[in-house]
């Protein structure tokens, strides 16, 4: 019995000497004490094989013993992990008055920032906002706007067409928000005022200046008696809203199938303020937009009397504005999710 005591003894006085302050890997080592002791191979396991063995005289004090071990070694266990848990809420204390999420908040897109201007100009002066398919019809999209048949926009080099069969209506990507402005005149009666903001795709190549997709917001107004110079005041507030008192405007004649009288408008450049630099190429203006009175064959292609009223439309891309009004040089940075692009747009609002 000597022998077996012994060991027993030795086993608990060195469970008792087992200190965990100094330690590394606190939980490792818990758990190999753990194993080492109380595991299926452990030592006590162990002990108790050998102590089926030994005579009945002597298994009294030696069960008294091991049953010793068994709880010196339970009650050490405890002790380590009461004193981790204990260490742990010391070590991970710090500056209480510090914030607990760390998480950064994101912000909106600067393309985003500009469309909703856009539409918060136009909503103070009685617009309001129209949505509709990405995915449109030959109808909507060229065919009801006055497009000839012939007319290069109905290529496929600019279209997108999801469907393109002889003898079938075609289906296509929308190329522009002016379908939006058909599908309201279709459904609704003058008077007409709203703006169409939306996604639109062009099977173009994609470099600095153009992308095969982008955004834009069309204008409509419609109603009795709208004439050019109802359009012109309305750009002339939209440009001095969105860039300052200072901008100045001027229009030039263009040509859209959908519009006659049609024009280019050019604002003043800020940069330089009209003096000429390498933002407007020298000539003191920057191209933002095209605009006309509505055709009458596009009001009769609605459903509305071209005799009765009248009307005018006018259409922007949102890249272009933020380019203009941030001086971002490349418009592929709007899509390319960069972080520190984006970044510097966190403070508009």
């Amino acid at each position: 019995m000597s022998i077996l005591y012994d060991k027993i003894q030795a086993y608990i006085d060195d469970i008792q000497a087992t200190q965990i302050e100094n330690i590394q890997d606190r939980a490792a080592r818990i758990e190999m004490f753990r194993v080492k002791y109380l595991g299926k191979k452990g030592v006590i396991n162990e002990l108790f094989e050998q102590f089926k063995s030994v005579p009945n005289e002597e298994k009294k004090d030696l069960g008294k013993a091991l049953n010793m071990l068994k709880n010196a070694a339970t009650n050490k266990i405890e002790e380590f992990k009461a004193y981790v848990e204990e260490h742990q809420a010391e070590e991970n204390t710090g500056d209480l008055t510090m914030p607990t999420d760390f998480q950064e908040i994101g912000s909106r897109h600067v393309l985003s920032v500009v469309m909703n201007e856009i539409i918060d100009i136009f909503s103070r002066i009685g617009f309001t906002v129209a949505e509709s398919v990405e995915i449109e019809d030959d109808w909507h999209l060229f065919s009801a706007l006055n497009f000839p048949h012939d007319h290069p926009a109905r290529d496929m080099q600019d279209t997108f067409f999801v469907e393109k069969e002889e003898g079938k209506q075609e289906v296509a990507l929308r190329t522009h928000t002016s379908s939006v402005q058909v599908r309201v005149m279709e459904n609704n009666k003058p008077p007409i005022r709203i703006i169409a903001p939306g996604r639109v795709f062009r099977n173009e190549a994609i470099s600095a200046r153009a992308h095969c997709i982008f955004h834009q917001v069309e204008a409509l107004y419609v109603d009795k008696n709208v004439s050019f110079a109802d359009l012109k005041q309305t750009l002339l507030y939209f440009a001095k809203e969105m860039f300052g008192e200072q901008t100045q405007i001027r229009l030039r004649p263009s040509y859209f199938p959908f519009t006659e009288p049609s024009a280019e408008m050019d604002i003043s450049c800020g940069i330089c303020g009209g003096k000429g630099c390498n933002i407007c190429k020298g000539t003191g203006w920057l191209e933002i937009l095209g605009c006309g009175m509505v055709d009458p064959n596009v009001l009769k292609a609605c459903g509305i009397d071209p005799n009765v009223y009248t009307g005018f439309a006018l259409g922007m891309g949102v890249e272009r504005m933020a380019m203009l009004k941030y001086q971002v040089r490349d418009l592929r940075l709007y899509f390319e999710n960069d972080l520190r692009f984006l970044k510097q747009f966190e403070d508009i609002v």
